[in-house]
């Protein structure tokens, strides 16, 4: 049997990495967008060849690490330069979580990525879970999180897809507000997607 792909996203401070978890601890393989295009970001010779011609060599520290102060630079305020990144970056991270997901074992993968949606990469996955929460509780969650004010949450959610337009995209739908039980949520789904042919 195929081994099913599965995406979750969420916008920020929705709790997607702690239902991220728990599918993990079910026995669930999870790949983390994020961390694996970091990765790649200082593995990958092909990206690291077209991230230096877009942005220059100062885009990588002397050690070979990510300038980050350079990229936050390149991207703050330019919606144009970050979607030419996103669109260096994004397939080298399909790619790897199709390599990835070839070599799990476990019955369907979780592929969690803030941009699922944005980038269109949920096209290529089976099912899409949406996390949600209300806005109090996710600004309320970043700023004890990150230590920044809540001008800054406000200004990273304002700058997401918004959350109705996610959830239109979601097969299925996660409440994380606190008000339903967590757990019984994610048994179902992953019950159903055990069930899934």
């Amino acid at each position: 049997m195929t081994k099913k792909k599965i995406g979750i996203t969420g916008g920020i401070g929705s709790g997607k990495s702690h239902c991220l978890q728990i599918f993990n601890n079910l026995g669930i393989s999870t790949y983390i967008a994020d961390i694996r295009a970091t990765m790649l970001m200082v593995s990958s010779p092909d990206l690291i060849k077209d991230l230096i011609n877009l942005l220059g060599k100062d885009i990588y520290q002397p050690n070979g690490k990510i300038n980050k102060k350079r990229m936050s630079e390149a991207v703050f305020d330019n919606p144009y330069m970050r979607k030419k990144i996103n669109n260096i970056v994004h397939p080298a991270v399909g790619q790897d979580y199709e390599e990835w997901h070839s070599f799990q074992s476990s019955k369907y993968t979780l592929k969690e990525a803030a941009l699922l949606i944005e980038s269109q990469s949920y096209k290529s996955l089976d099912f899409l879970i949406v996390v949600t929460a209300p806005q109090p509780i996710r600004i309320q969650r970043v700023m004890q999180r990150d230590t920044i004010s809540e001008v800054e949450v406000r200004n990273r959610i304002n700058s997401q897809m918004k959350e109705e337009e996610k959830l239109s995209y979601a097969d299925y739908i996660i409440d994380n507000s606190g008000t339903i039980p967590l757990l019984p949520q994610i048994l179902e789904i992953h019950s159903k997607l055990l069930d899934w042919e």
